[in-house]
């Protein structure tokens, strides 16, 4: 089961079978074990994902439920040259905000230091889920990497990079668009993070019904298949 922003829930597998009667249908896949393959993650299938045991035609356990969030960056600039000013926007894209308090997003170089101490570039943020941040960009930029950081406390618990790459940094050709990365944050029972383009999201449920009283297995793998263009992004892990 499937549900976004408080609506109503979308079933996504009935009987062992990918229902096709949804817009994730083409990028699921289910194993034998009930894990759930998510193909592609864009941050329209955030939500929370649930898996529902049957024991009988009229009756079910307790469900097992993971919130899955993504944090992503877009630019304003699909071409871009040095002189030309461009704007990136960082979002998260949550329906479960309780697990943010204390939260702060925030933009850094690839060395770690926070933009906003820079001059050069001008860090706006609307809310707890949204920043942006907007500069003219350098010859020098070519190579560089910002990323949006999701900040608890002091903590790292997700992050999601734009790479600037030039075709030729010693001309004013037009820049290809830096690569973006999105990322990908699941919260379970335990907070598991990671940076893959492509997720597998598994959610164990127990075949038994004399099990049900216990509690299920929930395990997420994520093995990251950058994108073209793209670079892994490093992420922590609890």
């Amino acid at each position: 089961m499937y549900n976004r922003d408080s609506g109503s829930a979308v079933e996504l597998v009935n009987s062992g079978k990918i229902s096709k009667n949804t817009e994730q249908h083409g990028r699921l896949r289910l194993e034998s074990d009930c894990s759930l393959n998510i193909n592609k993650v864009s941050k329209e299938d955030h939500g929370s994902y649930s898996c529902r045991q049957y024991l009988d035609d009229n009756s079910y356990g307790n469900d097992a439920r993971v919130f899955l969030h993504v944090l992503h960056v877009s630019s304003s600039q699909t071409e871009i040259r040095p002189g030309r000013s461009v704007t990136l926007s960082c979002q998260l894209f949550a329906v479960e905000m309780s697990n943010y308090m204390r939260t702060e997003l925030m933009w850094m170089n690839q060395s770690g230091i926070n933009l906003k101490s820079d001059s050069r570039f001008q860090i706006s943020s609307k809310n707890i889920r949204y920043i942006t941040l907007s500069t003219t960009l350098l010859k020098k930029d070519h190579g560089q990497a910002w990323s949006c950081w999701l900040v608890q406390g002091n903590e790292l618990k997700v992050s999601a990079t734009y790479n600037v790459k030039m075709s030729n940094p010693d001309t004013k050709d037009c820049i290809r668009a830096g690569s973006l990365i999105r990322g990908i944050l699941i919260i379970a029972q335990i907070a598991v993070f990671a940076a893959p383009t492509v997720i597998l999201l598994q959610i164990f449920c127990s075949r038994r019904a004399e099990r049900k009283d216990k509690h299920r297995l929930e395990q997420i793998e994520m093995p990251a298949v950058p994108e073209s263009d793209a670079q892994q992004t490093e992420f922590l892990q609890d």
